[in-house]
Order: C-alpha cells, then sequence, then structure tokens
C-alpha cells in the first residue's frame, strides 16, 4: 500500500472506532454483555491500528499544512487542537477503563467508561472531521 493512501486508511479506522463504540453502548444498554465486549474490543484494535498507520505516516511523510483561510482555518485548528489534546489524553483513559473491566470490577468501569466513552467519540468523529478539512476541501 502506497504511504499516501495512509490517511484515508486513517479516517476509514477512526470511522470504524466511532462505529464500534457506539455499537458497543447499544448493545452494553441491552444488556449484551458479549456483543458489547466484543464492540468494544475491536474499537480498542482499530483505534491502535490507526494509531501505528499514523505514526507510519508522520514519520515517514510528515504533516500537511491546512490550506484554508479566513474562517475555516479558525475552525479548522479549534477542531485540531481539541482533537489533538484529547487524543493525548484518551489513551490512559481507555487503559484504566478497559483494565477495570479485564479485572471485573464493573461498577468502577462503568462510572469511568461513562466519561471515556463520549471523549472517546469525541476523538474517532473528530479524526474523521481533520482528514476531511485536510484532504478532501
Amino acid at each position: 500500500m502506497p504511504l499516501t493512501l495512509l490517511p484515508t486508511l486513517n479516517a476509514f479506522l477512526n470511522a470504524l472506532s466511532a462505529l464500534l463504540l457506539t455499537t458497543g453502548y447499544y448493545f452494553i444498554r441491552r444488556r449484551r454483555i458479549t456483543a458489547h465486549k466484543r464492540c468494544m474490543v475491536a474499537a480498542v484494535a482499530t483505534s491502535c491500528l490507526f494509531l501505528a498507520s499514523y505514526l507510519t505516516y508522520h514519520f515517514q511523510i510528515g504533516s500537511k499544512p491546512f490550506q484554508g483561510q479566513g474562517v475555516i482555518r479558525i475552525v479548522y485548528f479549534s477542531i485540531l487542537i481539541s482533537h489533538t489534546t484529547l487524543a493525548a489524553a484518551i489513551v490512559p483513559l481507555v487503559i484504566m477503563t478497559l483494565r477495570r473491566a479485564w479485572k471485573g470490577n464493573f461498577e468502577r468501569h462503568a462510572r469511568l467508561a461513562r466519561r471515556t466513552l463520549p471523549l472517546w467519540l469525541y476523538v474517532s468523529v473528530t479524526g474523521v472531521v481533520v482528514y476531511w478539512m485536510l484532504y478532501q476541501m
């Protein structure tokens, strides 16, 4: 696969992660524990694949400057800064949330997941938005 296709793959992986997170939430609300677990493990795997692909692209190619001007530039950088900040913050939250589930501490898992899920979902969705604004506008 050419390295130039990695941004598109990254956007796809972010979108898939958002879909898996949403589906996992749907399943846990209906007490379908096994389906929830499968979705969440798949979301973690997808996010790990994203991170490997993202780092590969940026170590090999570098960053692409945003070309937009005016108000759209402010919008782009506002989204990018919040996305980047939360992307860094979400990693330990996901690890702690998964660890609590793995250890069977479901009450603490659920309490932390109520904070982790919306942040992780935001990072996944804004990752697609950043890709679209940077590569498709």
